[in-house]
């Protein structure tokens, strides 16, 4: 519980010292004078964008869910899915256990199966999120080539060092050796035999993309959601008056970069997203510091409301649903 409590600390610590550095020097005239001039009905538009991506990750997450349970219900999903959602905006990772917890409940699914499901969606979601970035450097690389080696590769590449990658290595070892460990004395070690059967639920989970009878229907709705967020990216540029020259491809590196954020632990990627979009439409597109704090603002706090909106409203609803 203490180290619960220090993690979450620390990530709100994080997320303060990023929102600082990200909104230190904005002029806040200049801001306020651009959300004036910003174009709602092309913000009326991400948020479509934004819902139909959320219905495309229930979706996804159903097909997952159907093998191990033919009777997962369309609406529990999705209100499970808003829900672990918000929770992720306060506790970053903490929703997707929460959402587990909502689909495992009084149903044959088992929680461990639920989690395995989970952890497959973000092995997907970590290709995809590659693959994106992969196809904007590819499409781009005149433009894009310089910003990556010097503002993302160059800087993450110092700070790993040789001893670095010793501690990486020695981790791996570890975790494997304690696996090897759990499956091997599981007979004889009652805690390890408990370890071992949710160990293999996990993987059950996990593996339940193999059992899918239309498995196409899983890489489509990965597409789907990935180009639901590169629209988003596009709808935020045409909203502001200041970014509405920028097209397609620019929307699709910049969408790469705010993914980006997803892997750094603060909450909602607040700060972070801020910060690096911020950084690519100054160093690569020549605009100011207020007019990507602008940007990146919109669609991160346009994002942010849509999800606890429609996470109160499934929570509210599902709680309904369990009192009848």
């Amino acid at each position: 519980m203490k180290k619960n409590v220090l993690k979450y600390m620390l990530s709100f610590v994080l997320a303060g010292v990023l929102v600082y550095f990200a909104f230190r020097g904005v002029d806040w005239q200049a801001f306020l004078s651009g959300l004036q001039q910003t174009r709602w009905g092309w913000v009326a538009l991400f948020i479509v964008f934004s819902v139909l991506a959320l219905v495309l990750r229930e979706e996804r997450w159903r097909a997952i869910l159907r093998p191990m349970d033919p009777g997962a219900s369309r609406l529990d999903i999705w209100d499970a899915t808003n829900v672990g959602n918000t929770v992720n905006v306060v506790l970053p990772g903490a929703g997707e256990f929460v959402r587990c917890g909502y689909v495992s409940r009084n149903r044959r699914l088992g929680y461990d199966k639920a989690l395995g499901s989970v952890v497959c969606e973000r092995v997907c979601d970590v290709v995809a999120i590659l693959l994106l970035f992969a196809l904007a450097l590819a499409t781009g690389w005149g433009k894009f080539g310089s910003f990556f080696m010097e503002q993302i590769w160059q800087p993450a590449a110092g700070r790993m060092s040789f001893s670095a990658w010793w501690i990486i290595a020695g981790a791996i070892l570890l975790v494997g050796g304690f696996f090897w460990a759990v499956f091997r004395f599981r007979g004889s070690v009652k805690a390890f035999g408990k370890l071992a059967g949710w160990i293999i639920g996990l993987g059950a989970g996990f593996a339940s993309i193999a059992k899918m009878e239309r498995k196409w229907l899983f890489v489509l709705y990965t597409v789907g959601i990935w180009t639901m967020y590169v629209c988003m990216s596009w709808a935020g540029l045409k909203a502001i008056p200041m970014l509405d020259s920028l097209g397609f491809a620019d929307a699709l590196f910049i969408s790469a970069v705010g993914n980006i954020a997803s892997v750094i632990p603060v909450p909602g990627g607040i700060g972070a997203y801020h910060y690096l979009v911020s950084l690519t439409l100054q160093t690569l597109y020549a605009a100011t510091w207020d007019t990507g704090i602008l940007y990146a603002t919109l669609c991160h706090e346009s994002h942010a409301v849509l999800i606890i909106v429609l996470g109160i409203i499934s929570y509210i609803s599902f709680t309904l649903r369990r009192k009848k």
